[in-house]
C-alpha cells in the first residue's frame, strides 16, 4: 500500500484560525459606496388574488430609490427542473404562501427600506387555503395552480419484479406510517446577496454566498433578461449552508439584481432572523406509508412506499429531492420486488429546498424505524436482519446504482462490536434503551455536467496557490484541495495556499456543490492540475541530471532522482531553472474531472446518478424519563464507509455537525404553522435547535474501502454521517420504554402520551 507524507494524517484546517479569531469575511460583511438597502414586502395570506397594489406613498418617501412590483419587472417563471418552471421572483396576480414576495424596496437605510414597506396598499381577496399534502390530493380541495387540478405536481413512480408477488411469497407482512415535519437549515448567518449592476456596460456582480454561482447564472440571465456573460459572482467563505444556498433565481438574488438594474446603485438584501425562519426553503416535510413482506428467516421479500412530499407552493427542489430517494429507497437493503410511488403534492405552504442529504434523512428514518419494528416482530436482533438483507461491493441496485464500492455489512458489524451491542441491547437497566440506524447517499453526485475543473499556479518565489471554484462552506473542503495538491508536489500543507473567495471571472468553473461531490469533483481535479505542474518540473530536472522524468519524486519540498536526494533541487530552484529555460511564470497546472456516470431515465428511474455512494451505521444509547417523557441521548456509536480516509480530524467534525444536526431533527426541530398558514417557529429558541448541553459523546469508526474513481480512493462523506441518527434513536426509545413514535420530532410530550395510553390499554 502507497505511503503518504499528508493524505490520512490528522491535519488541522488551513483557514482555522481566522475563522476563530472572527477575522473571515462573509458576504453579509460587504459593502460599497453608494449602496443601498432592500427589504422585501411578504404577502400575510396563503392564498388569495391580488386586486391592487398601490405604491404611490412608498415612492415619495424621502431616502427610497425604488419600488418595483411585478409590473416593473419581466414574468418569467422559473424552477429548478427545466420543464417545470412555475414559480416567478414577484407575485403575479396571486399569492400562495405567507411571506411569498408581492414588491420590493431600495432606499438609503434599512429603517427607511422598512417604512417604505409599511406604506405598500396591498388589496387581496382571500382564498380557500390547504396545508396537508393528503387533504390537499382529495377532490374538492383548493385549486393553487390551475394547471394542476389535483395539486399533484409530479408523480415518481417506479416497479422492479414482481410486487404483490413478493407479498403472496411472504410469511410476513407490516404495513407503516410516518410523518415528518419540515426542517430548516438554521445557520448561523442568514441569507444576504447584494447585486451591483453596471448601465454602461449592462454588467452585473453578484456578491452573493450561493453554492451555484456558476451554473445559477444561465438560469439567474434569463429571468433578468441579460446575457449570462455579463453576470459576474463573487462568493466569499460561506458562513454554513447544508443545502440552504442552492438557488441563485429567487428572493435574495433576483430582487437585488432588479432593484440594482433600476436604480444604478449598488442594493442589498439581507434577512433579519424572523425572515428567515418564515421564509427559507429547507427540507420538505413527507408523509411515509411503507409495506413489507419477509420470509420467517427475515428475507426481505417485497417492499413498497408510498411517499408524499409536500413541496409547498412551488416545485423548486421537490421533484428532484424526491427522485434522489426514489435511487436511495434499496441503496442499502436488496430485494428483488419494490415499489416507489411518490407523489409531489402542492400545498399552500413556503416551498421547500434542501437540507443536508436533501429527504434522505427522513426517508431513511421512516424506513429503518419500520424495518426495527420488523425485526422485533420476527423475533430476529436487527443486527443479523440487515447483515442478511443488505447489498455488498460489486452489486447493482434494481434501480440501477452501481455500488464499486460498497461498506455497509462492515459498518453494521463494527458498530455492534464498539457499542457491545450483544451485551446491551435486552439487558440495560429499566427505562435505557439501545438502537440501530443505517443511511446512505450520494457520495459523489453525477446526474450530467458536473465538470469540475482546478488550477495551481507556482510564481517565481516557488509560492504555489490553488484556485478552486469550490470554496468553504465549512466542511474543510478547501483544506481537501490543499492536501492532496501538497501530497502529489512532496509539500508540507502550509506550503500550499487557496483562493478564499470564487470570483467567476477569475477562478476555474466548478459546477456545483451538492450531493457530497467535493471530494470525488474537486478532489480529483486538483489532483491532475498538481500531476500537471508536477510533469513540468520533473522534465526541468530530469534535463538538468540527465535522468528520466519517470525516475523523479518530489518530497519534502525536494524534486530529485528516486534513490539519490543529492541529484534534485528545491521546487523554487526548479520554478528558475523552468523560467530560465524561456517558460513564462508562473508556471500553471489545469486539471478537471467529469465523473463518467450515466443519468437517471426519469421514466424508468434505471439509471445511476452517483459515481460513488457514501454508507453508514449508528448505534445510539439513551435513557428516557418516565415521569415527563424526556429523552436523554447517553452516546453514539457510528461507523462510515468513506472509502479512503483522507483527513480524520475533518471526517470526525463532519460526522459530529452531521449527528448533532439529526439529533435536532429527531427530538427538537420542526417547521409549525398557525391556523392561517403562517410559520410561528420564527427564532432558534421556538424552532429548538439542540446545543452543547444535548451533544452525547460520540465514537467515530471509519470503514475504509477503496473506491475506485475517488482521489487516493476517497468518497464523499459530509451528508451520509447525519443519515443513521434520527432512525437510531427512535429505536431506542422503543427499546427503553416500548413506545412508537412515528411522528418527528420525538418530543417529550410525544412520549408520555405514549406512555400514558400504553398503560390505559
Amino acid at each position: 500500500m502507497k505511503q503518504f507524507s499528508i493524505i490520512g494524517k490528522r491535519v488541522a484546517r488551513v483557514d482555522g484560525k481566522p475563522m476563530v479569531l472572527g477575522k473571515t469575511k462573509y458576504v453579509n460583511d460587504i459593502s460599497l459606496p453608494g449602496m443601498l438597502y432592500g427589504k422585501i414586502l411578504r404577502s400575510p395570506c396563503a392564498h388569495a388574488t391580488i386586486l391592487n397594489i398601490d405604491t404611490s406613498k412608498a415612492e415619495t418617501l424621502p431616502g427610497v430609490r425604488a419600488v418595483i412590483t411585478a409590473k416593473d419587472i419581466p414574468i418569467v417563471r422559473f424552477g429548478y427542473e427545466p420543464g417545470m418552471e412555475d414559480e416567478t421572483v414577484l407575485a403575479v396576480d396571486k399569492v400562495r404562501y405567507v411571506g411569498e414576495p408581492v414588491a420590493a424596496v431600495a432606499a438609503v437605510d434599512e429603517d427607511t427600506a422598512d417604512e417604505a414597506l409599511e406604506l405598500i396598499d396591498v388589496t387581496y381577496k382571500e382564498l380557500p387555503a390547504v396545508f396537508d399534502p393528503e387533504e390537499a390530493m382529495k377532490p374538492g380541495a383548493p385549486v393553487i395552480h390551475d394547471d394542476f387540478p389535483d395539486n399533484v405536481r409530479h408523480r415518481v413512480f417506479r416497479e422492479f419484479g414482481d410486487v404483490e408477488r413478493g407479498f403472496r411469497e411472504s410469511d410476513y407482512i407490516r404495513e407503516d406510517k410516518f410523518k415528518t415535519p419540515m426542517i430548516m437549515n438554521a445557520t448561523l448567518a442568514t441569507r444576504c446577496c447584494m447585486a451591483d449592476f453596471t448601465p454602461e456596460t449592462r454588467e452585473l456582480t453578484m456578491y452573493s454566498d450561493t453554492q451555484m454561482p456558476y451554473s445559477g447564472k444561465p438560469k439567474l440571465a434569463n429571468i433578468l433578461g441579460i446575457p449570462a456573460e455579463k453576470i459576474r459572482f463573487v462568493r466569499p467563505i460561506v458562513a454554513g449552508s447544508f443545502g440552504s444556498r442552492a438557488e441563485t433565481c429567487h428572493d435574495v438574488h433576483a430582487i437585488s439584481a432588479f432593484l440594482s438594474m433600476k436604480t444604478g446603485k449598488p442594493v442589498k438584501i439581507e434577512h433579519v432572523r424572523s425572515e428567515e425562519f418564515s421564509v427559507i426553503r429547507g427540507r420538505h416535510a413527507l408523509t411515509l406509508k411503507f409495506k413489507t413482506g419477509v420470509k420467517k428467516d427475515g428475507t426481505i421479500m417485497a417492499m413498497q412506499c408510498e411517499h408524499i412530499t409536500n413541496c409547498g407552493a412551488y416545485g423548486d427542489f421537490a421533484i428532484s429531492n424526491t427522485l434522489q430517494n426514489s435511487s436511495i429507497f434499496d441503496l442499502i437493503l436488496s430485494p428483488a420486488n419494490l415499489k416507489y410511488d411518490a407523489p409531489v403534492v402542492y400545498t399552500n405552504t413556503v416551498p421547500g429546498l434542501t437540507v443536508r442529504a436533501l429527504t434522505n434523512n427522513p426517508l431513511g428514518f421512516g424506513l429503518y424505524s419500520h424495518m426495527d419494528m420488523i425485526a422485533r416482530d420476527l423475533g430476529i436482533d436487527p443486527v443479523d436482519f440487515y447483515l442478511k438483507n443488505v447489498h455488498h461491493q460489486g452489486d447493482v441496485t434494481s434501480g440501477g446504482a452501481k455500488l464499486d464500492s460498497c461498506g455497509i455489512s462492515k459498518c453494521i458489524q463494527e458498530v455492534a462490536k464498539a457499542s457491545r451491542w450483544k451485551d446491551k441491547r435486552g439487558k440495560l437497566p429499566p427505562n435505557r434503551g439501545i438502537g440501530l440506524g443505517l443511511g446512505a447517499h450520494t457520495a459523489g453526485f453525477c446526474s450530467g455536467g458536473e465538470l469540475s475543473t482546478c488550477q495551481v499556479n507556482v510564481d517565481e518565489l516557488g509560492e504555489v496557490r490553488v484556485l478552486s471554484g469550490r470554496g468553504e462552506y465549512g466542511n474543510a473542503s478547501t483544506n481537501m484541495i490543499c492536501m492532496i495538491v501538497a501530497e502529489e508536489l512532496g509539500l508540507r500543507l502550509e506550503n500550499v495556499a487557496i483562493n478564499d473567495i470564487v470570483d467567476t471571472n477569475v477562478i476555474p468553473y466548478e459546477a456545483s456543490n451538492y450531493g457530497s461531490r467535493g471530494t470525488i469533483g474537486q478532489g480529483r481535479a486538483a489532483m491532475a492540475a498538481a500531476q500537471d505542474v508536477r510533469q513540468q518540473l520533473f522534465e526541468v530536472v530530469a534535463s538538468r541530471f540527465n535522468a528520466k522524468v519517470k525516475d523523479m519524486e518530489a518530497k519534502e519540498g525536494q524534486i530529485f532522482v528516486k534513490g539519490s536526494p543529492d541529484k534534485g533541487m528545491s521546487l523554487k530552484d526548479a520554478v528558475k531553472a523552468y523560467n530560465d529555460s524561456g517558460k513564462p511564470l508562473p508556471l500553471i497546472g489545469r486539471g478537471s474531472y467529469e465523473p463518467p456516470s450515466e443519468d437517471m431515465d426519469f421514466n424508468t428511474g434505471v439509471g445511476n446518478v452517483s459515481v460513488a455512494w457514501g454508507f453508514g451505521a449508528q448505534v445510539v444509547e439513551v435513557e428516557v424519563d418516565p415521569e415527563t417523557g424526556g429523552i436523554k441521548v447517553l452516546n453514539v456509536v457510528t461507523a462510515n464507509d468513506g472509502g479512503t480516509v483522507l483527513n480524520p480530524l475533518h471526517l470526525e467534525g463532519s460526522s459530529e455537525g452531521g449527528i448533532v444536526m439529526s439529533l435536532g431533527m429527531a427530538l427538537f426541530e420542526g417547521v409549525q404553522y398557525d391556523e392561517r398558514g403562517r410559520i410561528i417557529t420564527t427564532s432558534f429558541p421556538t424552532y429548538g435547535v439542540p446545543t452543547a448541553l444535548q451533544t452525547p459523546e460520540i465514537k467515530h469508526i471509519w470503514v475504509e474501502t477503496y473506491d475506485p474513481y475517488g482521489p487516493y480512493g476517497a468518497k464523499g462523506v459530509t451528508e451520509v454521517v447525519s443519515l443513521p441518527t434520527t432512525s437510531a434513536i427512535a429505536n431506542a426509545i422503543y427499546d427503553a420504554v416500548g413506545v412508537r413514535i412515528k411522528e418527528l420530532p420525538i418530543t417529550a410530550d410525544k412520549v408520555l402520551n405514549a406512555l400514558k395510553g400504553r398503560q390505559k390499554a
